[in-house]
């Protein structure tokens, strides 16, 4: 799932804590030195106060935030506000890691600040939201935008979450109802990549790519965007492009959110991916190394792994397919779609991930749910099952390369005399 970032960032309170208590020690090293009678020549104390702060990371900064939020959360364990700034960095952490521990502290966090005020505490209630979106469990998530909603019904941003949750979860109906009259925030930070997505689903690529292309321009206007986040648009940006056919354009966009974020992995994967898909073994391979040198990602496994047949090294080959199996076999409830593809393109685990598709659809009937049952039919030889199952997967008009391959392999196994040829 695309998930919209949120867009709180806590006071960087740790750093400028560890500040306030270097310029008391500097103050009273000045003043020990007087009390000793020496003249006021520069002094080692003077030469402390000159020497440049280390610079920090971002990732730095946000740890040494983490702690700083985690501690004074332990010593007031009654405090709300503290207990959802935490969340709020355990999910930016999650976003930039790819942890899905994280997602659970920041539930975690969350809950504990609505347990002890739940009026007036929206930053929690967006924390755990999000925190739920990012575990996949999307009708939990949606109780929680629709009472948001209901308490400010004018809220475009609120109004494109419920809209965004309903369109994962393949109810289309509602989600248009929550878009409409939504286009004059076309490049709201908030509502406009939510639109952008549903312009996608709709089967309207430009109209996706207009909309991003707004949000980018506002998203670099502004000073304290987050790098992470930043980037994260650009990836927008890119799988438009990739999804439209547009290989050089997505990797334009894939680059531009590495100038702004260098080494993140959700664009190190995405340039590898469209890497492979140009048959550029080399540079997938390099950018699928170094995308799981920071996360350990079954999709990247999987592009390394078809990278380096592809090479003819078998055995790196096979290495990267063992370390896939152990991390997707591993998984609780539904497998990441791009996990399930390629399990399938690969003839692997097709029972098991015919089970976890089935249990997905109980709730989440999306057009790409009903893309991977029809992949798993036809895998297992049920071509007449698999045409019925992606009819339903193109009944929006959803322009996806995915999507006309798998329709066009299906109706090939079915033959001319299913198609109604004589």
């Amino acid at each position: 799932m695309n998930t919209t970032p949120q867009f709180w960032r806590p006071p960087t309170a740790s750093i400028l804590a560890h500040r306030s208590a270097l310029r008391v020690l500097m103050v009273a090293g000045t003043v020990a030195a007087a009390a000793c009678g020496g003249p006021q020549t520069p002094s080692r104390a003077a030469t402390v106060v000159q020497q440049p702060t280390p610079s920090l990371s971002d990732a730095e900064i946000r740890d040494l935030d983490i702690a700083f939020y985690s501690e004074r959360a332990q010593r007031d364990p009654t405090g709300a506000l503290d207990l959802a700034h935490l969340g709020s960095l355990y999910l930016a952490r999650g976003r930039e890691t790819g942890d899905p521990r994280d997602a659970e502290l920041a539930e975690g966090a969350a809950r504990r600040s609505l347990n002890n005020r739940s009026a007036r505490n929206e930053q929690a209630a967006q924390v755990l939201q999000a925190s739920l979106l990012s575990q996949h469990r999307f009708d939990e998530a949606l109780a929680i935008a629709i009472a948001a909603r209901d308490a400010d019904p004018d809220n475009a941003a609120l109004r494109a979450s419920v809209g965004d949750i309903q369109m994962e979860l393949g109810q289309y109906d509602a989600a248009r109802v929550s878009f409409s009259n939504l286009h004059v925030a076309l490049g709201d930070l908030s509502v406009g990549p939510r639109l952008a997505r549903w312009a996608e689903i709709e089967g309207q690529p430009e109209k996706a790519r207009r909309i991003l292309a707004a949000v980018v321009k506002n998203a670099r206007r502004e000073v304290k965007m987050p790098r992470e986040r930043l980037a994260w648009y650009w990836l927008r940006v890119g799988d438009v492009e990739l999804r439209m056919g547009n290989l050089r354009g997505a990797d334009s966009a894939y680059r531009a959110g590495m100038a702004v974020h260098p080494e993140d992995y959700r664009l190190l994967s995405a340039l590898a991916h469209s890497a492979a898909l140009q048959q550029k073994w080399p540079e997938a391979i390099a950018f699928g190394e170094r995308a799981i040198a920071q996360t350990l990602d079954p999709a990247t496994l999987g592009t390394l792994s078809d990278a380096y047949t592809a090479i003819g090294d078998s055995a790196k080959s096979t290495e990267y397919q063992r370390v896939l199996d152990v991390i997707v076999l591993k998984q609780p409830g539904a497998y990441h779609r791009a996990w399930s593809l390629f399990l399938l393109d690969h003839d692997r685990h097709i029972a098991t991930v015919s089970r976890k598709v089935r249990e997905e659809l109980r709730t989440r009937k999306d057009v790409y749910a009903y893309d991977l049952l029809a992949w798993t039919l036809h895998k297992q030889g049920r071509h007449q099952e698999a045409s019925s199952a992606m009819q339903l997967a193109l009944r929006m008009g959803t322009k996806d390369p995915q999507l006309v391959r798998h329709a066009e392999a299906i109706e090939r196994a079915l033959g001319p005399s299913a198609a109604g040829q004589p």
